[in-house]
Parts: structure tokens; C-alpha cells; sequence
């Protein structure tokens, strides 16, 4: 794509995703091999990389949801390539592509670290998203759910998230059916240190606690939950099951306003999917 000196941009693909793990576990996070492969399956032309003489020295992850939004994440560098750059200059080439393609709503979760880079490039503060956690037994086996129609997934979730996703959720049912009662899903996923729990959507709060309380009590293991702090039912569920708030990020947009339903929503997708 691009070179600077000895530094080049490019497009992530298959063979980093090891490389890209260590990356993110480096920075303590919890995504695995599986969860790289998800946004290259998803956005092979919207992973973006730096090397720096044939090494992996930054990333950043572009997810389109059709134009109506799309998601910004896994915005890494590693620590010996750290204050050269190397994030502004994804992220500026990451939301010229999205310009290009007339995507109209950008959206990332960004760090108090990350806050003020977003900021000098157009994006705006509109709510906190949080992390639970509950221990757990780490290598514990997850429960599988049951399989849902792809009219659950159109109809109750792009209602409640504003765009449609069903691409993502095809994929996240591929590597754990999901549990449904009518309208309302729960997704989860393995991770690198701990279980994740979602996406959930629901318009109903008791159905929500049955579908959450049905996976988590079925599984021994440790979990991590990203949710609304808006969602006063998902905040109350959380601490009903155990959980404690872990890490406070804010949820940041750039272009036209596209705001979720957020008392439906009972847990995002991950950071970096929205």
C-alpha cells in the first residue's frame, strides 16, 4: 500500500493472525487466533497492518456493516514501535476507505489512552461501555445453544443495533450455536483468558436473565461481558450473577448520528465488532 522509510502499510492476512495474537495478548486482551480470523473472513480489505522490516508493528480492523455503519477496532501497536505514528496513520487510511465506500456512521469503544487520538480525528463521546468479569475455572468447556433462523437475527437484531450484522452472527453461531427464546439471542465465544458473553438482544428483561443465567450457571468458567452502562437491567443482571465492572471504555462516533436501542441490547458484540 504505502511505505515510510522502513515502515510499510499493508493489508493483515492469513499468516499474521498468529503474530496479530501475540499482539493483542501483549496489550492484555482477550481476543484468540479464532476472533482475528473473524474480522479477515468478515473485512479482508478493511484489516490493515504496519510492518517494520518484515515485522508486524501495528494493526487496525475496519468492519462494514453495509454503509449504513461501520466499526473500528483492534487499534494495536507494539511497544517498541509506539509513538511513531503508526495508529493515526491506519486509522486516517482506514477512515479514508470508509469515506470512499459513503459508509455514513463510524463507531469504535475507545480507552481513556485511545480518547484523545479519536477525538483529533472527528469522533464524538456517546456513551460508556463496560467490562465484567466473573472467575471461573479458565479452561472450562462452554455451553452450546441452539440453532435460530436467520429471520430472528434480521428482525430482533438490527432493530436494536441499527444495521444490519447478520454476517457477523452467521459467523459467531458457526463457532457456537446461540440460545434463543423467540425474539431475544445470546451469543458466546471462547477467549483467550476468559469465556465471552455476547451479543444478547432482548426487548424483554426476564427473558434476557433466562437466556444469560441458563449459560452462565450451565459453565463453569471464567467470563468476560461488555455492556451498555445505560442498561440499568443488564448492570443489575450483571451484579446478580457475580460479575464486577473491570474496564470503563466510551463508545465514540464520527458522521451521521445512528444511535442503538440501548435497553435491548443485554451485551455487545466485543470492542472491536460492535
Amino acid at each position: 500500500m504505502t511505505e515510510s522509510g522502513s515502515a510499510k502499510m499493508r493489508r493483515l492476512c492469513a499468516e499474521d493472525i498468529p503474530t496479530a495474537t501475540q499482539l493483542s495478548a501483549r496489550a492484555g486482551w482477550n481476543q484468540t487466533e479464532e476472533d482475528w480470523r473473524t474480522l479477515l473472513q468478515l473485512s479482508p480489505e478493511g484489516c490493515l497492518a504496519i510492518e517494520v522490516d518484515g515485522h508486524l508493528a501495528a494493526t487496525t480492523t475496519l468492519l462494514c456493516y453495509g454503509r449504513r455503519l461501520a466499526w473500528i477496532g483492534m487499534v494495536l501497536t507494539k511497544a517498541e514501535y509506539q509513538r511513531r505514528g503508526f495508529a493515526r496513520r491506519l486509522l486516517a487510511h482506514a477512515l479514508e476507505n470508509a469515506d470512499n465506500m459513503e459508509i455514513a456512521t463510524i463507531k469504535l469503544d475507545a480507552t481513556d489512552q485511545g480518547q484523545p487520538l479519536y477525538e483529533s480525528l472527528g469522533f464524538r463521546s456517546e456513551q460508556e461501555i463496560e467490562r465484567w468479569s466473573r472467575p471461573g475455572e479458565n479452561a472450562a468447556q462452554l455451553p452450546a445453544g441452539r440453532t435460530s433462523t436467520e429471520e430472528v437475527w434480521r428482525d430482533s437484531d438490527s432493530l436494536a443495533f441499527g444495521a444490519d450484522r447478520s454476517q457477523l452472527l452467521k459467523r459467531l453461531a458457526q463457532l457456537n450455536p446461540p440460545r434463543s427464546i423467540s425474539q431475544s439471542y445470546l451469543c458466546c465465544r471462547p477467549g483467550r483468558v476468559t469465556a465471552y458473553l455476547g451479543p444478547c438482544v432482548s426487548e424483554n428483561p426476564r427473558t434476557a436473565r433466562r437466556l444469560i443465567e441458563e449459560c452462565i450457571l450451565n459453565a463453569r468458567c471464567a467470563w468476560s461481558w461488555d455492556l451498555c452502562a445505560r442498561n440499568q437491567d443488564a448492570v443489575a443482571l450483571a451484579r446478580d450473577l457475580g460479575f464486577s465492572p473491570q474496564r470503563h471504555l466510551v463508545r465514540m462516533a464520527r458522521g451521521k448520528e445512528l444511535r442503538e436501542k440501548e435497553n435491548a441490547i443485554y451485551g455487545i458484540a466485543g470492542f472491536e465488532l460492535g
